[in-house]
Formats: C-alpha cells, sequence, structure tokens
C-alpha cells in the first residue's frame, strides 16, 4: 500500500544524501525511481538533486504553477513509476502536498518528501504544516549544533555573515546562506525569547 512520508529536519542533516540513496536503492533493484524538485532550486544546476557529500542525479523540475498530480501522471505513463521522491519539498504550495497525496491515493505511488520543517523566523513553511497533517509516516532526520545538542532551528545571513531577523520566507541558499542551530543557540543569535 503506498503511503506519503515526510523526512524533515534542518539544514545540513543530510535529507537529500537520504533522498538519493533511497533513488539509489530503488533503481539497483530495477525500479524506477522518480526525483522531482521545484525549478527556482537551481544551486547544483537546472534539474539536478546533489548532497554536499557529493552524490547528485538527475530530477525533474516543475514550477509552482504546476498539477503535480497531473506530471506524476505523465510522468507514470511513460514509465511506471515505483516510488516519488521529492527534495527541498519546503519550497512548494501547500495544494501541491494536498496533489502528492493524491498521487498516493489516485495513483497507488509511494511519495517520499523531503524538507525544513521551519523557517530562519521559527515559522512552519506551509508545504511542512499540510504534511505534518496529511502524512502517513513522519520521520525526523536529525543533525546538531556547534554545542552538541540537537538543531532544531536555523538562522538566514546576509553576506557578511550577520543574521537576518526579516525578509521573504524562502531564500535559496546553502552553507553560506543558514546555520543550523539547538533552540538555545538560536534564541541567543536572533534575540528572540
Amino acid at each position: 500500500m503506498a503511503k506519503l512520508h515526510f523526512y524533515y529536519a534542518t539544514m545540513n542533516a543530510g535529507k537529500s544524501t537520504l533522498l538519493l540513496q533511497a533513488a539509489y536503492n530503488y533503481r539497483e533493484r530495477g525500479m524506477h525511481a522518480e526525483i522531482l524538485v521545484a525549478e527556482l532550486d537551481d544551486r547544483a544546476g537546472k534539474g539536478v538533486v546533489s548532497s554536499r557529500i557529493g552524490l547528485a542525479s538527475e530530477a525533474v523540475t516543475f514550477g509552482s504553477d504546476s498539477d503535480l498530480l497531473v506530471l506524476v501522471r505523465e510522468l507514470n505513463d511513460r514509465s511506471t513509476i515505483d516510488c516519488l521522491l521529492v527534495d527541498e519539498v519546503h519550497f512548494v504550495k501547500a495544494e501541491h502536498v494536498w496533489q502528492l497525496a493524491r498521487v498516493v491515493d489516485e495513483l497507488g505511488v509511494p511519495v517520499m518528501a523531503y524538507g525544513l520543517r521551519s523557517d530562519f523566523k521559527g515559522e512552519l513553511f506551509p508545504a511542512s504544516r499540510e504534511l505534518f497533517v496529511l502524512a502517513d509516516e513522519i520521520r525526523e532526520v536529525r543533525t546538531i549544533c556547534h554545542c552538541g545538542r540537537k538543531a532544531t532551528m536555523v538562522v538566514r545571513l546576509d553576506d557578511g555573515g550577520n543574521v537576518l531577523l526579516d525578509g521573504p520566507q524562502i531564500v535559496v541558499g546553502g552553507n553560506d546562506r543558514y546555520v543550523s542551530y539547538c533552540r538555545v543557540h538560536w534564541k541567543e543569535k536572533t534575540g528572540r525569547v
């Protein structure tokens, strides 16, 4: 029975590495694992998912106006999909999450979505909130703060390395732009109580 899975964490926890490993495991067994990524995430190149440890794979991109049920149905008609993997799922709209749930329910395709729980302000991403509501399986991917505690929060940095407290919820970036902290150090860095 197909399920909607949500793997969440903060930055640098290895979510993309886990996604690429899952894709490899499916492909190694002769199965078709399709990878999707929002077109706005072009850090590794358009239509590429990569990890900090050097793994990479091609992916199908989609835009903010895409209907993921329609897209996956078309891809599945070309070649049966055994598992759909979605990287950086926090970049999608809440309605996309409902479409992913329909992929599971109507097409019988398992969906494994990987993304952040919350943004640099400590607020849930709309897609993450929907996944917490709709996902059949929810798993935290853990990483650590510099102090050794579990990192659950992230700060956004400007070009000078200063902590930003305001701005748009979604700004694509990596280690140069985001740092993961435990709640104690996040509060210290942001001045929020």
